[in-house]
């Protein structure tokens, strides 16, 4: 694969460690940023996530709020996957942080594509859908509506402040601009650090049933490895160039979620809430809590219809069985610690992707694995079994000739009273 080096912004977050996981397993030359080089629990995972990537990763510090360290993190790059975003307070200077992010490009002068990450907020972030409307890429949130919220707005604001920048720029200075529009982001994480992103948080309180049922509402989902091949494919196809990209597999109701998860893992000692909440349920929640009052609610019912055509027919990015993101991504959060651990786990069995420096759980499975090959290997095993078999079948066969002599004498006293 080519040496241009990629930068990938946000690289420690659920989405950018994804990104960079797969860009180095391409053979990618990448460079992340992250806020601190001084937070191990963010920096060690990510230097591990290809142990034996042709190139390793670099790290350097920089921050959407400030100027300082994007110089260094663009030196000699060729292209950029900016994944970094702001959240709470912060959030609402996120335009003006894009901007100081594509003049930093600019200033570069080595640039020539963005792949920059929005989200499915600035297509449809009304809580209530249009009847019978197909949202896709053509479409926008309107952010004068009262049902909208703050931090959809913010995202607006940033995804048009890119491309007002970019339109903006003389056509000497001018880099390609790419965007990606997932929906609700679920899926393996990688870090255990990822337990604050949404999705995940949303999945840990149902594998901790820290609720009583689940409302009768529907997302729009995603698995983050699509989003993360989306970003990929969107760094070099030319059709990518100026286009927004609507990332979905489809809309699930919290229920059928529920009841994939649970069919997975009840057998393992996990309790699953499954049970469907009835609105006037939801509606006394609501009286005390903000989100149900504001963002459950209005939901209840109601499915938004989004077309996926592009992701597909131009990245050419085939949706993952949402089955297996949903239980792939519970056995990454148990593997990592996010969420507990139960007695019937079937730890051998996870088909999480995860480094091993989260933790010892991939040595502990192959030590595990290597304890049961040496044992199926050694005879004095083999020896015992069969002589338990032998001990186990004696009192069987013993009791099978009691029934029988029983079986005779019985017949031979029906006789005698005939």
């Amino acid at each position: 694969m080519t040496e241009e080096v990629i930068l990938v912004t946000g690289v420690s977050g659920y989405l950018g460690s994804h990104v960079a996981k797969l860009l180095l397993e391409e053979g990618y030359r990448v460079r992340g940023t992250v806020r601190s080089l001084s937070n191990e629990a963010k920096v060690a995972p990510i230097k591990n996530l290809v142990p034996d990537a042709k190139f390793p990763i670099e790290l350097v510090a920089a921050d959407l709020t400030s100027d300082e360290g994007w110089d260094k993190a663009l030196e000699n790059c060729a292209k950029v996957v900016h994944t970094a975003s702001l959240s709470g307070p912060e959030a609402e200077g996120l335009a003006e942080a894009t901007t100081r992010f594509l003049t930093a490009c600019t200033a570069a002068k080595t640039i020539t594509r963005v792949v920059f990450t929005s989200c499915s907020n600035t297509i449809f972030a009304e809580t209530v859908p249009e009847p019978d409307k197909v949202y896709n890429e053509e479409c926008w949130s309107d952010v004068s509506s009262t049902t909208i919220d703050s931090y959809s707005k913010s995202k607006v604001a940033a995804e048009k402040a890119a491309w007002d920048y970019v339109k903006e720029l003389p056509d000497d200075q001018k880099f390609e601009l790419a965007v990606i529009n997932p929906t609700l982001i679920m899926g393996p994480p990688l870090m255990e650090t990822h337990k604050n992103a949404t999705s995940v948080a949303i999945m840990n309180q149902l594998v901790h049933k820290s609720i009583p049922g689940v409302a009768r509402v529907s997302f729009p989902v995603c698995d983050v490895r699509d989003v993360a091949k989306a970003h990929v494919k969107a760094l070099t196809l030319p059709e990518a160039a100026g286009n927004r990209h609507i990332i979905l597999t489809e809309n699930v109701w919290m229920k059928d979620m529920a009841m994939t998860i649970s069919k997975e893992f009840r057998p393992q000692g996990y309790s699953i809430p499954t049970t469907q909440l009835p609105y006037f349920v939801c509606w006394l929640a609501g009286c005390v809590n903000k989100g149900m009052r504001n963002n459950v609610l209005p939901r209840i019912g109601k499915v938004i219809n989004v077309d996926n055509k592009r992701m597909k027919e131009v990245l050419g990015v085939e949706p993952t069985p949402v089955n297996n993101t949903l239980q792939d991504m519970v056995y990454a959060m148990v593997d990592l610690g996010i969420s507990r651990k139960a007695k019937k786990y079937k730890q051998a069995g996870s088909r999480a992707e995860v480094p091993a420096v989260n933790g010892e759980v991939e040595e502990e499975k192959k030590e595990e694995v290597k304890e049961e090959n040496k044992k199926e290997l050694e005879p004095e095993d083999k020896e015992e079994k069969k002589e338990g078999e032998i001990k186990e079948d004696k009192p069987a066969e013993q009791e099978e000739e009691k029934k029988e002599e029983t079986g005779e004498e019985e017949k031979k006293e029906g006789e005698t009273e005939k």
